[in-house]
């Protein structure tokens, strides 16, 4: 199975978007652990593409003139560049660098959509310089008083939205309310669930369980958002018994973590079993198919990013490690993103 047939069958498809509208996503081409290699050959993908969202993207790339200029000169009607002289590592201070490196391809990209020279930005870069540029540059909606991170799970009983998983590890009772509020408009108009079920992420389901924190956002989120269901534990993010999970950015952070190594430690345990004899690799291949839908449906790189919730325009960020298959995901889903209006659904459903 091709990677763009996969992604269709497996990535959730915005109810919002009209087909036949262009967008300009734009992409940061130095962001991630193998950049910019994954992301230019995401970018052939996208253009060898002939999948309808695949042709409706724009993209306009920022980096390194040498990295990206000539893949702007091969797809002149796709792709164009924008060279920067910066790039920000994963280990720098977010807030530093990007006061200092205002010619990096993070910053560049942020502005460009605060100039309205594009409508949505990807970056699998730091996801602290992201947000702090794209808090600066971008702005957030009225009356929002934190972006949260918001990514969805792949599990069984259907997508889970999780956050905030890394944009705020110090919070206040009324974040983690607009962060429920956020997950639930994400869930019914980008993943189309009729009635969101929201549950805050605690260490027991009583209302008097967790931290004084978690106790005073309960008593808020219980009075104000519809189809709340009260707390659920870490086992009840695959149950099916939510929709939307509301964690801390440090709590949400771990639990998706554990999430993504548990999976991946699972595969190569079950590979490895298969393949210890003659016998099991016979049992392997009986069962091969259906591995193969468990795996994609469990594939985090299916998604490609976890949406920014909260700013004006869509931004989605990339885990590091990303393959040029996540990128095409990713980029996929910042698309989506714009597309469902997803910024001014969340301002009116909120503030109008």
């Amino acid at each position: 199975m091709d990677s763009n047939n996969k992604s269709a069958q497996t990535t959730p498809v915005s109810a919002q978007a009209h087909v036949g509208d262009r967008i300009d996503v734009c992409v940061d081409a130095m962001g991630g652990d193998d950049a910019p290699s994954v992301v230019l050959e995401a970018i052939r993908q996208l253009c060898a593409s002939t999948s309808d969202l695949d042709q409706q993207i724009k993209i306009t790339l920022t980096g390194s003139a040498h990295d990206i200029e000539p893949i702007a000169a091969r797809y002149p009607e796709r792709v164009s560049a924008v060279p920067t002289t910066q790039v920000i590592t994963m280990d720098e201070h977010p807030a530093h660098a990007v006061k200092q490196k205002r010619d990096s391809s993070i910053v560049v990209g942020c502005k460009l959509l605060s100039d309205g020279r594009a409508d949505a930005f990807f970056s699998a870069g730091s996801t602290g310089a992201v947000m702090t540029a794209a808090t600066l540059q971008i702005g957030r909606i009225r009356g929002i008083k934190r972006p949260a991170i918001a990514t969805v799970i792949p599990a069984l009983a259907g997508p889970v939205v999780l956050l905030d998983v890394g944009a705020n590890a110090d919070v206040e009772p009324e974040y983690l309310l607009q962060f429920a509020k956020m997950g639930s408009i994400y869930a019914h108009k980008v993943l189309a669930v009729a009635q969101p079920r929201i549950g805050l992420l605690n260490v027991g389901s009583e209302p008097s369980k967790g931290s004084r924190l978690v106790q005073a956002a309960y008593a808020l989120i219980e009075q104000e958002v519809a189809g709340f269901i009260g707390n659920v534990e870490g086992n009840d993010i695959f149950s099916g018994r939510v929709d939307v999970i509301v964690a801390d950015g440090f709590t949400g952070n771990i639990a998706l973590k554990a999430m993504e190594g548990t999976v991946g430690t699972l595969f190569s345990e079950l590979k490895r079993v298969f393949m210890s004899s003659p016998t099991n690799k016979l049992a392997a291949a009986l069962i091969k198919r259906d591995l193969a839908v468990l795996k994609d449906h469990l594939d985090i790189e299916v998604i490609g990013g976890a949406p920014l919730l909260g700013l004006r325009h869509a931004v989605v960020i990339g885990h590091g490690s990303s393959s040029a298959f996540a990128i095409l995901n990713g980029i996929r889903q910042t698309a989506r993103a714009s597309l469902s209006r997803l910024p001014q659904l969340i301002e009116e459903a909120l503030f109008v």
